[in-house]
């Protein structure tokens, strides 16, 4: 996360029992992407923890870069496709389907875009004002901050269940919030509101447990 290694550790270990939690409610394969989200984010935030704790001590490290680029696949190129894929795969009506399946096209072109940054662009971790601070060699157009944006919390805002949409806009004001208040730390802030709203996840899917043991 974006304050300390501690906090990070922290996050990554409630969020991964969520996750756990989460996953044990499924009732069918196709809610398994998004069920999954809290374990992948507790992965993410372990990530930089460990990210942490090398920047003080061994900035230039082999485990850094390695954790960096890592950290930066999983940020930039995963979310950006995984999200709205989730969110249509769980998604019954036909109508917000067909208004879901534009944002795979935008997050397949993001995540594209940022994956060609990472691979052919020098890219480090810093810790700058108490955050972890991605770096490349040019910063990234706003346009592409807002497809991502769009990719990652519109799917989730269209969906006809309550909890997912109230996600979706968790993460859409937690994205907004860190593009234009925290730029430089975006990705690592951004990370943080979407790990944090990892709770409506397991809301949504004890929510639907309970519904399915009252008709039983």
């Amino acid at each position: 996360m974006c304050f300390s290694a501690t906090a990070s550790f922290v996050t990554a270990a409630v969020t991964g029992a969520i996750g756990v939690v989460t996953l044990s409610r499924v009732a069918a394969p196709r809610q398994l992407p998004l069920a999954a989200m809290p374990i992948i984010f507790a992965v993410q935030q372990f990530l930089e923890g460990s990210l942490w704790l090398t920047l003080v001590t061994q900035a230039g490290n082999p485990f850094a870069s390695s954790s960096t680029f890592l950290f930066l696949i999983l940020a930039q190129v995963w979310w950006p496709v995984f999200v709205p894929i989730a969110a249509l795969l769980i998604e019954k009506d036909r109508n917000r389907r067909s208004l879901m399946l534009p944002s795979i096209v935008v997050g397949a072109a993001v995540a594209t875009y940022l994956l060609w940054g990472i691979l052919t662009r020098d890219h480090r971790a810093e810790i700058l004002d108490g955050h972890i601070v991605y770096m490349t060699e040019e910063p990234q157009p706003l346009l592409i901050g807002l497809a991502y944006l769009a990719a990652a919390a519109l799917p989730l805002i269209l969906s006809s269940q309550r909890a997912v949409a109230t996600l979706g806009a968790v993460v859409l004001v937690g994205g907004t919030t860190a593009y234009f208040f925290y730029w430089q730390a975006f990705v690592s802030v951004w990370c943080f509101f979407a790990a944090a709203a990892s709770g409506l996840i397991l809301f949504h899917f004890e929510r639907q447990r309970t519904e399915r043991l009252s008709l039983s």
